[in-house]
This record gives structure tokens, C-alpha cells and sequence, in this order.
């Protein structure tokens, strides 16, 4: 199969083209740069313009990238890069498949479980509506802006993403040096909730959703057991056998990440349930096991 993907040197982009390249097939980097070699072709999402003649024989797109949420402090200039890198990137990769006299049968695009906004103890899954905040409009504006692709046709899938479990990028991939260093700690109160995802489950999502036909919309792409800060805390604490007494309070965060902290500080219990529903099985259901995963522990 020719399978284009974006963000292809990102955290879930780099693990996938691995998977995909490993089992055989064409993959077709779409990257920002001047291409490299055959294997990369180029697109401006701020320009909104991609090389259509990259994607023709393409059966299925996988679009990945966007400007790093938690890469920069959240300042308004930079929020406005969070939300255009998303918005106007995802509207030309829809409008580019969609202007194919051949499309490919499926678009993979991410989007995020901040669409939920704080959603407290309450359990949510895919049939709940957009909540609110910065985030929360962001995911929405974003996940409409892959419309041009429906339109047309193509088999839609919206990613939305959990955090993901690795030690090669992310967010947990500054959490592990801290625990091993003995210096991690609950944020805020620890009570808000995590909906965290194995690496390695989250690439075998995105194969199997590239694989079946019958699904489209929204899949939440989170493991089956969200658990707290606190239990995320005490989970890196057993695992990395490290002490875990440094906390870090709600108002430093607010002091340290600004806007940023907010998100940071939500509670977040999202359910995979149209993803569980398919058949699809967790290699890594529960934050330890995650963990273990993620350090090639067993």
C-alpha cells in the first residue's frame, strides 16, 4: 500500500512509519523542507499548499502534524500557531485529497481528547459533545477542518489522542528523567484524571482503524483505564523504584506554564469505546503496564 503521512518525524509519526515500512509498504513523507531523496515530498500548511502529485496512487493519508502543544509557553502569539499549524494545515491536506481525480480510500487525521475540556469524574466516550476552553475550540475548528475529504468521499477517521506512553517523546518523555531522577511528584491536588495510551497501542490503533473499512468519525485512541495523577505518580514511583515527595502545586504551574496550566491541571476520564467496540484489543490496558512498556521492562 502508498500511504502518505505528515508529521512523520513527530513521537506517533516516526513509531508508524516504522510499523508501516517493516511490513512492507510505500510511504510518502510530506514534509516542509525541500525533499531529501524519493521518499519525501513537500507541503506548506502555513501557505496551505501541498504537491498533489505526491499523494496520486496514495490509498490512504495519515495526517499527524501540527505545532507542539506543550512545546513553548503559552503565549497569545503562540496559541495562535497551535491553532493555525492545525486548522490550516488539516484544511489543505482535505482539500489536496479531495481535488484527486483518484482519492485514496481513507484520511487519518489527529485531533485530540482536549476536545472534551475538563470533564471532571465524569466519564466520557465519543458520543460526548465538545467541551470548553482554548484547547477544547482548537480540537473542534480542527477536526471540521478535515470536511473538504468527507465531502468527496473519502473514508474519514478523527485520532483523538490521549497521552501517549513513551520515553522518545511527549510529554511522558520529560516525565522519565524527573521519576528516575527521584524527583517526580503529583501535579496539583493529583486528582485530576489521565487518558493515557501505550505507544505501542496507539500505533496498533491506527493500523487497525487504516485497515477497516467500516469505520469513520471520531475514535478516542486512549487506554480502557484512565487513573489520576496521584496514581499515575505512584505507578512511575513502583515501576522506576524511585521516591516520588516532590509535588508540584497548582499555583506554581499556573506561575511556571501560564495559560498552559490550565490544561495541565483538567481531569480528563475518556473512554475508548468505539474503539473497543470494533475489536480492537490493548496490549498495555493500565498505567503500569504502559509504564513497562515504555522502559522495555516486562
Amino acid at each position: 500500500m502508498r500511504i502518505a503521512v505528515t508529521g512523520s518525524t513527530g513521537l506517533i509519526g516516526r513509531a508508524l512509519v516504522r510499523s508501516l515500512e517493516t511490513d512492507g509498504h510505500h510511504v510518502v513523507r510530506l514534509v516542509r523542507r525541500p525533499p531529501a531523496d524519493a521518499r519525501e515530498a513537500q507541503w506548506d500548511p502555513r501557505r496551505q499548499w501541498v504537491d498533489t502529485g505526491a499523494l496520486a496512487g496514495c490509498e490512504a493519508v495519515v495526517h499527524l502534524a501540527g505545532a507542539g502543544v506543550g512545546d513553548h509557553r503559552w503565549t497569545d502569539a503562540y496559541k495562535k500557531e497551535i491553532r493555525d499549524s492545525r486548522v490550516h494545515g488539516t484544511g489543505a491536506i482535505a482539500e489536496a485529497v479531495a481535488s484527486l481525480g483518484e482519492p485514496p480510500r481513507v484520511l487519518l487525521s489527529a485531533s485530540a481528547t482536549g476536545i472534551y475540556g475538563d470533564t471532571g469524574t465524569r466519564t466520557v466516550d465519543e458520543s460526548t459533545p465538545p467541551g470548553h476552553g482554548f484547547l477544547a475550540g482548537v480540537c473542534q475548528d480542527w477536526e471540521e477542518a478535515t470536511g473538504a475529504a468527507a465531502e468527496a468521499g473519502v473514508r474519514t477517521v478523527l485520532l483523538r489522542t490521549g497521552l501517549v506512553v513513551s520515553r522518545e517523546g511527549g510529554a511522558w518523555a520529560r516525565l522519565f528523567p524527573l521519576f528516575g531522577l527521584g524527583l517526580g511528584g503529583r501535579l496539583g491536588s493529583g486528582r485530576q484524571y489521565w487518558s493515557f495510551i501505550a505507544l505501542h497501542d496507539h500505533i496498533a490503533a491506527l493500523r487497525h482503524l487504516l485497515d477497516s473499512p467500516s469505520l469513520s468519525g471520531p475514535f478516542n485512541l486512549t487506554a480502557p483505564h484512565p487513573v489520576t495523577n496521584r496514581e499515575v505518580t505512584e505507578a512511575m514511583g513502583r515501576v522506576l523504584k524511585r521516591p516520588t515527595p516532590f509535588p508540584a502545586p497548582a499555583p506554581a504551574l499556573r506561575l511556571a506554564l501560564g495559560g498552559m496550566a490550565t490544561e495541565v491541571l483538567a481531569s480528563q476520564r475518556v473512554l475508548p469505546r468505539r474503539l473497543l467496540d470494533s475489536g480492537f484489543g490493548f496490549a498495555f490496558p493500565d498505567i503500569e503496564s504502559a509504564v513497562r512498556a515504555a522502559l522495555g521492562k516486562s
